[in-house]
């Protein structure tokens, strides 16, 4: 897969970059378009890093998964849904589980 080494490549994406996009994909709630605001990485591209990134029977199951859900597009999410925050994260945490 030369196409995704370009991907990187072109948006100079480092392994920890990567993980995170992975990451961020896996997330139900996390739309594509804040990878994008991100990383500058286009959902086709991302879909494309997951794919090579992910086994293929986990990478089918997170297609079907994703593929229309309101959560993964911003233009198919309400209007007054503008972030999600899991009760889980910590108030200023650098996005790390607090200890309970």
């Amino acid at each position: 897969m030369g196409s995704v080494k370009k991907i990187y490549q072109k948006y100079e994406l480092t392994d920890r970059d990567i993980d995170r996009i992975v990451e961020m994909a896996w997330e139900d709630r996390t739309p594509f378009d804040a990878i994008e605001d991100q990383f500058g990485v286009k959902e086709s591209e991302v879909i494309r890093i997951m794919k090579k990134e992910m086994k293929l029977s986990s990478w089918k199951m997170w297609r079907k998964r994703v593929q229309g859900r309101a959560t993964k597009h911003r233009r198919l999410r309400a209007s007054q849904t503008t972030r999600f925050k899991s009760t889980r994260q910590k108030h200023i945490s650098h996005n790390n589980i607090s200890k309970r």
